[in-house]
């Protein structure tokens, strides 16, 4: 169970820092395209192969309706944002899903009213966005791209709509089969979206490096298979309250190993972020495990 954990917990936030080295020299949505058309196509048939059942029509508008909310909305925003904001600032925007995920709820009327201390969360995980964002320095000249930044807000919004759309939609019994459907759409989507803003000029194999190409691999691999089977393994054996952890440990990870291997600032004001999204996370998580301990923040939009 260790292991479970570490790889969900190292390999999710480890995944951006290996978004931003794959586009230093592979086109973006191109290269996200790619990615999870693999990983879905290799997922689809291990778990045919291991007696799975075929889906259905409707689980394949589902798969559909999940890969463009989650992947193409969510992942790409992601890629994105990445090419112009340290990816351990991404990751940190990125949290804010359970956020989203709270308000989404309450609108959409599948969840409670939100009670004071989830306010007092929202309150203080959004206030960390806005610190990020903002046009304005906090003891360093750093700033984010606020186009960018609010790319990777809308993502995270976008990935939650999915997750809240998921519940009520048919799926196949087998996570795993439901999952490879939504990586093969959200691949086929981000593959479109590449060829329509002009990517394919940018494919230069000669020009790839060994960085880049080593990072998909490891996005394919490890990020998007190793990483969501040891999730789903982790919901069976495990508490929600437990696996739900992942939500404020992977942008930590995220910040850490950006700032450790790709020289990432981690200024004060990038600090004091931190520390107050991950805090209005971890109140989010833990009021929500309370009542529902059922409930689980779906996987990060990487």
């Amino acid at each position: 169970m260790l292991a479970a954990f570490a790889a969900v917990y190292l390999i999710w936030g480890s995944t951006y820092l290996a978004i931003r080295f794959a586009i230093e020299t592979l086109p973006g949505f191109l290269m996200a395209g790619v990615r999870f058309s693999v990983a879905g196509a290799l997922l689809y048939a291990w778990t045919r192969l291991r007696g799975a059942a075929r889906p259905r029509g409707a689980h394949w508008g589902t798969a559909a309706g999940m890969g463009a909310l989650m992947l193409l909305g969510g992942n790409g925003a992601v890629v994105w944002a990445t090419e112009k904001v340290p990816s351990g600032i991404v990751a940190l925007l990125v949290a804010t899903v359970p956020l989203w995920m709270v308000l989404l709820d309450w609108l959409h009327g599948t969840g409670p009213r939100p009670t004071l201390r989830v306010l007092l969360g929202l309150a203080i995980g959004f206030g960390g966005a806005i610190l990020l964002v903002g046009p304005y320095a906090l003891g360093a000249a750093h700033l984010v791209d606020p186009v960018r930044g609010l790319a990777a807000l809308a993502g995270s919004l976008s990935w939650a709509a999915g997750s809240i759309y998921a519940r009520r939609a048919p799926q196949p019994k087998s996570p795993l089969v439901a999952t490879s459907g939504q990586m093969l759409f959200g691949g086929a989507f981000l593959l479109l979206l590449g060829l329509g803003t002009g990517e394919a000029a940018e494919v230069d194999p000669a020009g790839f490096s060994t960085l880049s190409v080593l990072s998909l691999a490891y996005l394919i691999v490890f990020g998007a298979i190793v990483g969501y089977s040891a999730y789903v393994w982790l919901l069976r054996v495990s508490t929600a309250a437990r696996v739900s952890t992942y939500a404020y440990v992977n942008p930590v990870v995220a910040v850490f190993l950006g700032w450790l291997l790709a020289d990432e600032p981690v200024t004060p004001r990038v600090a004091i972020a931190a520390a107050v999204i991950v805090s209005g996370v971890a109140v989010i998580t833990t009021e929500r495990a309370r009542p529902a301990a059922e409930r689980v923040w779906t996987p990060s939009a990487t």
